[in-house]
């Protein structure tokens, strides 16, 4: 009899611990300030700082080009930071585009102690818009690269600013990518699925928010008719070639996919290096010239 109630209690303390050491990772990324400054490329900026719908301050560095043709807004990884997207700032600059790079709440050099991944972040990006528009720049491009992707493409329909948009390596939803997470580790399908959807409840909870709702396969159809291009690596392992699919399959026209054979997690511009920054150059120069 002891045994029969000791088994359960013990399958309770460990579901719980895994939700809260899940809930923990999910919304308590690493800190990253590893990447250097534009200064160290050879490039003239700005530091500038604004603030998100709810106070939090949110940093970054503006970029401006000597003739401008348009301004394109980079946004990161999760548990990256601004700097290591200063690679490609060089080329932009040079082909005429201005480039606003900044922090997400709770990275880089912004403040904030809690990510939502995307739910919150779509404000966050909103407010670099805004800075924008009080700069007098009233039309961007986005370009954003694994959770800035899937920022990117949530973030599009809310502001009519948004004229292109870049996603490399987004996520369709984000139970998926939790779902992928869990089952890497050992965890049978249904496990992973029960696991992850008491996860993203929790951090709900945690954050005030239902994050479904921000679920770029849910926005990315009211991104049309402005133009959309999807990158992703056939060899993600983080996430799926699948999500890819599932958002362009959902989007509308004018949009197109690009899947890099080979390439893992945001790596598609290390397996295609001169073919990646071209194309992307190529995207804003067709559809932010003169805007």
């Amino acid at each position: 009899m002891r045994y029969l109630v000791t088994i359960p209690l013990l399958l309770a303390l460990a579901t719980t611990a895994i939700i809260v050491y899940g809930v923990g990772r999910l919304i308590h990324p690493r800190h990253s300030l590893a990447g250097g400054t534009p200064s160290d490329y050879g490039l003239p900026y700005e530091r500038i700082s604004f603030a998100s719908y709810d106070g939090t301050v949110l940093r970054g560095w503006f970029v401006p080009a000597i003739q401008p043709r348009g301004t394109v807004i980079f946004c990161h990884g999760r548990a990256g930071s601004k700097a290591p997207d200063l690679i490609y700032v060089s080329q932009f600059r040079e082909h005429g585009f201005n480039v606003l790079l900044f922090d997400f709440r709770a990275h880089g050099e912004s403040d904030g102690d809690k990510s939502s991944l995307v739910y919150y972040e779509r404000y966050d990006l909103l407010a670099a818009i805004t800075y924008l528009q009080k700069r007098g720049i009233g039309k961007v491009g986005l370009v954003g690269f694994s959770m800035g992707a899937a920022v990117a493409v949530a973030t599009a329909p809310l502001s009519e600013a948004v004229r292109a948009v870049v996603a490399d390596s987004a996520f369709a939803e984000l139970r998926t990518i939790l779902v992928t997470h869990l089952q890497q580790r050992g965890f049978p399908q249904p496990l992973a699925s029960g696991l992850t959807a008491l996860i993203i409840w929790a951090a709900g909870l945690r954050l005030g928010c239902y994050l479904p709702d921000a679920d770029p396969v849910r926005w990315v159809g009211q991104i049309a008719p402005r133009p959309l291009l999807l990158i992703h690596g056939q060899e993600d392992q983080e996430i799926p070639v699948s999500d890819a699919l599932r958002l362009y399959q959902a989007a509308g026209k004018p949009k197109d996919l690009w899947i890099v054979a080979s390439a893992r997690h945001r790596c598609a511009d290390q397996v295609q290096p001169k073919e990646y920054t071209t194309s992307l150059l190529r995207f804003f120069a067709e559809n932010l010239d003169a805007l």
